[in-house]
């Protein structure tokens, strides 16, 4: 198993588009982002199988979760559920907030649901605990006019890195 870079092929192949497929408005909003530079997909390579995904948005509308300068997004972070438990979700994010020191971001924030325990407790663990605000709008998640959607309310958090 490794940890790498993957492409926005890849990244539509992992979210089930094919070629002939024509992929949705939050699928296209990811491809495009990495396509241009502005968001990195980072995964689990399990012997050619994507197995966990993490992705790095550096600048969005809304400032508090990038900035395009020293404060980095974090999102979509998940793990096929035959691998959970296993010790590589934390894997994937140690290797990942390191990747985003490296390249001089200050700050990481990340997206979770109050009511997602085990993901509380794993941010937490990786010193994401400062909350910033409630959200109700999820701006990597967009609809048909390509704006990002409503959504049931989620904490932002940050940490320094």
């Amino acid at each position: 198993m490794e940890i790498r870079r993957a492409s926005e092929t890849e990244m539509l192949a992992l979210w089930g588009y094919g070629i002939d497929t024509r992929i949705s408005p939050t699928a296209r909003f990811f491809s495009e982002n990495i396509s241009s530079g502005n968001a990195e997909f980072w995964a689990i390579d399990d012997g050619g199988k994507l197995i966990a995904e993490l992705y790095v948005f550096k600048n969005l509308e809304d400032k508090d979760f990038a900035d395009g300068m020293t404060k980095g997004y974090l999102c979509s972070f998940r793990v096929s559920n035959e691998y959970q438990g296993k010790g590589l979700g934390s894997w994937l994010l140690e290797n990942v907030l390191g990747h985003m020191k490296k390249c001089e971001f200050k700050v990481a924030t990340i997206g979770v649901d109050e009511s997602e325990e085990a993901n509380i407790r794993l941010y937490n663990r990786f010193g994401f605990e400062n909350k910033i605000k409630d959200c109700f709008v999820d701006p990597c998640a967009l609809d048909e006019r390509m704006t990002p959607k409503k959504c049931s309310r989620f904490w932002l958090l940050e940490k320094a890195l």
